[in-house]
């Protein structure tokens, strides 16, 4: 119950910004429908911590900016392979753990994973990940577990 006034201002936000406008009957028609799908929602059971992940946001703010930098960094890295006729493309597939423990925290870690350039999430089975890399050197292991301590810390957990 918590949650429902925050999904009802996320949803007339996003109204406002996609209708932009701000006659009373749009407004009544924004106010209208934000609570009929926000009952639904209640109603189905599924507004709760995990689905609408308010909390994130603040912490968001300095994880957002550091997966950028690797993003970056990373398109630097692959850009320098693709140009380099020396180094050898030698992709692979590699399993290693993730410490989340919410599905919210996994398809961060497993998306982030893909965000950056040169490496896949190929599956997740529990917490074991599958990722494809363009280059076995690049997927040392040391970089995961940056970005899985980042994101752990990013769901709320100490690690």
């Amino acid at each position: 119950m918590k949650h429902a006034p925050w999904l009802w201002a996320i949803l007339f936000a996003l109204w406002l910004v996609l209708s932009w406008h701000f006659t009373p009957l749009f407004l009544f028609f924004g106010v209208v429908t934000c609570s009929v799908a926000v009952f639904v929602a209640m109603r189905m059971a599924i507004v709760d911590g995990e689905s609408l992940p308010v909390h994130l946001v603040w912490r968001a703010a300095t994880y957002v900016p550091w997966l950028v930098w690797e993003i970056f960094k990373s398109n630097v890295r692959v850009a320098r392979i693709i140009l380099s006729p020396r180094i050898r493309v030698d992709p692979s597939i590699v399993h290693f753990r993730a410490s989340q423990r919410t599905d919210l925290g996994r398809f961060i870690y497993a998306n982030s994973i893909t965000l950056t350039p040169g490496t896949v999430t190929t599956g997740i089975v529990g917490d074991d990940f599958e990722v494809h890399a363009i280059v076995q050197e690049e997927i040392d292991g040391t970089e995961e577990n940056v970005m899985n301590r980042r994101v752990a810390r990013l769901e709320g957990e100490v690690a």
